[in-house]
């Protein structure tokens, strides 16, 4: 008679130390502890005064037992933790623990959730920007590390958003003395010579999402005076041509929208002591017909280039509404159908 293997039991107990109040741990009326439960739904999980157990298959008591730590270290800064961080957590401990090798980042170091959940970027007007997820902080230090960064990914996944808030950052540090926010004008076909009004009225329609970003990372009363002195700059891609950018942080958003010349264009404006960080989701190309979005060549042209780094998010990194991401794989697994049955998808650009 063949027995049928079973995965060995564990027993872990983790006692939380008093100086960090359960609530903090368990969230809410219990909310963080349901989030948990909710990952490990094999193990049982218990919890009597500051004592923590957790019964269940030994690799996941093992992850548990390490998600708590994580907690905990993270309380230990003053920050605080919500549902959204545990999930993020989970994720991540998974990741590491995986047989792929996918928790690790090049120089073989796996992140902890404490390590990424910390990582402060910028604090404005009362709140911290730091990255997120795992991908979000491979992108950030990625962007420390090398001159030209291309952020690859999905909306919501913070590409525009990091950049920014790294952009403002190397500005008060005076690692640059200018920030230069640049956008393809598609729906204008960039021939702004067309549309009534000033240039700032002519632009806004395109670069309003650039101007948004600033207004959460500086006091809104000093960007005018910053833009005037041509601190800051928020221009069409257009009005980079025949330029060279010295002594600047450069954010061309919305990158695949570019054709092949224009990003050529871009990349060789950049000048001594400037950082260039690109950022751009190729499943949402407007370019018209027959147009091959630049975004897209410039991977094969640049891979393997010293100093160029290509960071890709996916929509496990999306850190708006939980729906977006859901949304996001929704279009992708359509595309996938569609390309399968020969159809190209949405866009077979």
């Amino acid at each position: 008679m063949t027995q049928t293997p079973t995965h060995p039991q564990a027993h872990a107990q983790i006692t939380i130390p008093a100086k960090h109040p359960m609530v903090t741990i368990l969230g809410s009326s219990d909310s963080l502890l349901r989030v948990i439960e909710k990952a490990f739904p094999s193990a049982d999980i218990h919890v009597r005064g500051n004592v923590i157990s957790a019964v269940g298959d030994a690799t996941e008591v093992a992850l548990i037992q390490r998600l708590f730590d994580e907690m905990m270290l993270v309380l230990r800064t003053g920050q605080s933790m919500t549902e959204d961080a545990v999930e993020r957590s989970i994720a991540m401990l998974r990741a590491n623990g995986s047989a792929n090798g996918n928790g690790a980042n090049g120089d073989g170091h796996r992140e902890t959730p404490a390590e990424v959940l910390t990582q402060n970027i910028l604090s404005s007007r009362g709140r911290t920007i730091r990255p997120k997820t795992l991908n979000q902080k491979r992108y950030v230090d990625a962007i420390d590390k090398h001159t030209i960064v291309f952020g690859i990914g999905p909306a919501g996944t913070g590409k525009t958003y990091l950049a920014m808030a790294k952009a403002v950052q190397a500005l008060q540090s005076k690692q640059v003395t200018r920030i230069i926010l640049t956008r393809p004008a598609v729906e204008a076909g960039e021939r702004l010579g067309f549309l009534p009004g000033t240039l700032y009225e002519k632009i806004d329609p395109y670069l309003r999402p650039l101007y948004d970003a600033l207004h959460d990372m500086l006091d809104p009363d000093s960007i005018p005076r910053l833009m005037a002195a041509g601190t800051i700059e928020v221009a069409p891609l257009a009005y980079m041509r025949g330029r060279t950018l010295n002594d600047a942080f450069i954010i061309l958003d919305e990158a695949q929208n570019t054709s092949a010349e224009q990003m050529k264009m871009f990349l060789t404006r950049l000048g001594f002591d400037s950082k260039i960080v690109i950022t751009g989701d190729v499943t949402q190309v407007d370019l018209p017909n027959g147009t091959k979005s630049g975004l897209r060549q410039v991977q094969d042209i640049l891979d393997g280039v010293e100093d160029v780094h290509f960071s890709r998010l996916t929509s496990q990194d999306v850190v708006r509404h939980k729906l977006v991401g859901r949304i996001v794989d929704a279009y992708e697994q359509y595309d996938s159908r569609q390309d399968q049955n020969g159809r190209g998808g949405r866009n077979g650009k």
